[in-house]
């Protein structure tokens, strides 16, 4: 067994799915495809059940993957362990899981944190929800960012500052002008959003901020990416989505317009340790996050 045959295989068992686990890899699907078949031939069992439509961890993978978490997180200490910077002095390895949409928050984090702790260097990795949280339990990750999640087993959730939704809109259109859009007023536009399956949380508080507004929104196709979905929305008939609005303030983009909703949407954003995290590890990361919180 080869370290990458672990990789591959925890990157498709957190995205069940091969071809969005080969774009996080930035590799090849067929190359996935067959590092994981080679990892069951040597383990003599399947991993996933794969179907037409779908792709889910049999038993046997389900009680792997911890395993090849473990593995992968032993083999990043051991480089750890004997890596000598160019400086000569030890340098910190902060390993962080990043949720899409942080936008500028997410550099404001990170200038601070090099501020404050030179020593520090940050690791940033993207992955789902459930798998950011899986792996700061584990050890795997000393802190991830996270939206909209009440509780988890074995981390503590540390509410860091609460991000404002935005509604996109093609800028040529009639609700584009004003600079806050009434929410019912979007109740005869397409919405394109992410399925439930994805990201529960957003879909959960956009589709009853809407119910509370009378309306139950007409759902558009959704592409498989923002840059897709704006460019969509502002080629063919007027539609909208919504981003967050530290995410917005980096985008540039002329067709679009980004407005505020009245009522407002708000989701918490709070920042994922062990709970039994030491306040060497949290400390200067949540000082941090107060800084581009306030900013």
């Amino acid at each position: 067994m080869e370290l990458r045959q672990f990789e591959y295989f925890v990157a498709v068992a957190e995205q069940l799915h091969f071809g969005r686990a080969a774009e996080r890899l930035s590799i090849g699907q067929p190359a996935v495809s067959q590092q994981v078949a080679r990892l069951e031939r040597e383990l003599g069992v399947s991993l996933f059940d794969r179907s037409a439509r779908t792709v889910r961890l049999t038993a046997a993978g389900s009680r792997l993957l911890p395993e090849a978490r473990a593995v992968l997180t032993a083999a990043d200490r051991a480089r750890l362990a004997v890596a000598v910077p160019a400086s000569g002095t030890a340098t910190r390895i902060l390993r962080l899981g990043s949720s899409t949409g942080l936008g500028d928050r997410l550099a404001q984090v990170l200038q601070a944190l090099r501020a404050t702790q030179p020593d520090t260097e940050a690791a940033l990795v993207s992955a789902p929800t459930r798998a950011r949280l899986e792996r700061v339990a584990s050890g795997q990750l000393d802190a991830a960012f996270v939206r909209g999640v009440p509780s988890a087993p074995g981390v503590e959730l540390i509410e860091v500052w609460r991000d404002r939704l935005l509604v996109a809109l093609p800028a040529t259109h009639e609700l584009a002008g004003p600079s806050v859009v009434e929410l019912p007023a979007l109740a005869e536009l397409p919405l394109r959003i992410v399925s439930r399956r994805l990201n529960p949380p957003l879909v959960d508080l956009l589709l009853g901020a809407c119910a509370a507004a009378g309306f139950t929104p007409i759902l558009g196709a959704h592409p498989d990416t923002l840059e897709n979905t704006l460019a969509a929305m502002t080629a063919g008939p007027a539609s909208w989505t919504v981003l967050y609005e530290a995410h917005a303030r980096t985008l540039h983009l002329p067709q679009v317009v980004f407005r505020p909703t009245d009522p407002e949407l708000v989701m918490p954003t709070a920042l994922a340790v062990r709970e039994d995290a030491t306040s060497r590890t949290v400390a200067p990361l949540l000082r941090a996050c107060a800084v581009a919180a306030h900013d």
